[in-house]
């Protein structure tokens, strides 16, 4: 009898482990079914999120060609039509071109204002806000002030530039500047002038001297009875457009584009104002038809 009872409870607990292995496996079973389901639908949804993307990224790129293509297409033109608005507008001017920064400009400026009849006499370059390797004390006896501080000194050596791009009758001024590496001359100085054109703006913040350097130069044009231009390229960090308005120029913000050189063209021949696409602008160009109908520079 007690053999008969142990063997029944051995069966009934073999039963009852067989049912906790069959429910344990099954689960496991149920668990790595809905796993892999789960796998299956993300895998599923990424597939098609994916060829999604890849549709949104077909459809990009073929607006990015149209916009390419429109904009060769706007380029090609705005080079055709340049010479038909400048052509002739400029003739019988004679131009000095300055250069505050040395960052250079572009190629094609000169061209487009010979290309509108102007004769370009000078081309003068101050080498990174007068940044050399002169004594600038021995610079500074020469002008009898050798407690002039450096503001003082660029105020100086800026007037003596524009005075000879006028009169060259301080060549020794220019040619120590020269020599120290401070500014880069060309072509011929001390010829009449009709304009002057001032290159400006930025790319460095120490660089910036509109006070020492450009409007001392301005002031003195203009005190000759000489109309400046005031300019820069469009992605310059500091712009010098607000500084030079100051002196009630006229300028151009964005010298690099041929809008900003037929607007250059343009104020030249009569029509003053602020061109440009910054803050600082009016308009973009000036009007072509009726040279006095331009906004006053002021």
């Amino acid at each position: 009898m007690i053999i008969e009872l142990r063997y029944h409870l051995a069966s009934l607990a073999a039963v009852f482990l067989a049912l906790g292995l069959g429910i344990l496996i099954g689960g496991t079973m149920l668990k790595t079914d809905a796993l892999m389901e789960s796998r299956r639908q993300i895998a599923d949804r990424l597939e098609r999120q994916l060829e999604q993307l890849r549709r949104d990224n077909e459809a990009t790129q073929a607006r990015l060609d149209r916009f390419q293509m429109d904009n060769n297409m706007q380029r090609d033109f705005a080079r055709q039509i340049l010479p038909c608005l400048v052509k002739g507008r400029l003739a019988g001017h004679q131009i000095a071109v300055i250069e505050t920064n040395s960052y250079g400009f572009p190629d094609d400026l000169i061209a487009t204002l010979q290309l509108a009849g102007a004769e370009v006499q000078s081309i003068t370059t101050i080498m990174r806000g007068f940044d050399g390797s002169l004594n600038k004390g021995a610079l500074a006896e020469k002008f009898g002030g050798k407690m002039l501080s450096e503001a003082q000194l660029n105020i100086r050596l800026a007037r003596e530039i524009a005075r000879g791009i006028i009169q060259n009758d301080n060549r020794r001024v220019l040619d120590d500047l020269m020599e120290a590496n401070m500014v880069k001359i060309s072509g011929r100085y001390g010829v009449p002038l009709n304009a002057v054109v001032l290159i400006g703006g930025s790319q460095e913040r120490e660089m910036v001297k509109t006070e020492s350097i450009d409007l001392p130069l301005i002031e003195y044009f203009l005190a000759k009875k000489i109309p400046v231009y005031g300019v820069e390229e469009t992605n310059v960090l500091y712009s010098y457009m607000r500084d030079y308005q100051k002196k009630r120029i006229s300028t151009v913000d964005n010298i690099d584009t041929v809008p900003g050189q037929v607007a250059l063209v343009l104020a030249m021949s009569g029509r003053q104002g602020h061109y440009g696409i910054k803050s600082t602008a009016q308009k973009l160009l000036p009007p072509c038809d009726d040279p006095g109908g331009g906004d006053s520079a002021g």
